[in-house]
């Protein structure tokens, strides 16, 4: 996959969407292998090339906000995760619904962050 990353930067250009998609699985490829070192500047590289090209309320930055906010709680960074998760509920809320199974992952996500934290869980739906 660091080939086809390569391949891709070289074709279209560090900064194009399709460099930024094989980031995001590059860096869920190192967070399943444990190599979160190696994940967190790949997520956060994709996560500032989605919101410069795509914006900030796009479905791809939100499935980034929420790849990165995963990261983090996996690593006991809850705080560093909590806002992360806040802001990718409140994009696919607003862009599918609430209803929407891209909004249940997220919605579930923050929900499991907010009972690990101790928080309170209620008006998780509400949360923009």
């Amino acid at each position: 996959m660091q080939y086809a990353l390569t391949i891709r930067e070289t074709t279209y250009g560090r900064g194009h969407p399709s460099t930024d998609f094989l980031l995001d699985n590059l860096a869920i490829l190192y967070s399943v292998q444990s190599k979160y070192d190696e994940a967190e500047p790949l997520n956060q590289r994709a996560l500032t090339i989605y919101e410069k090209v795509l914006g900030l309320e796009h479905p791809d930055t939100a499935t980034t906000l929420n790849n990165l906010a995963l990261l983090y709680s996996v690593q006991g960074k809850d705080e560093e995760a909590k806002p992360l998760y806040q802001r990718a509920l409140a994009i696919r809320e607003k862009v599918f619904g609430l209803d929407h199974p891209f909004t249940k992952e997220v919605r579930e996500n923050y929900t499991g962050l907010l009972q690990k934290m101790g928080q309170k869980t209620e008006g998780v739906d509400q949360q923009n």
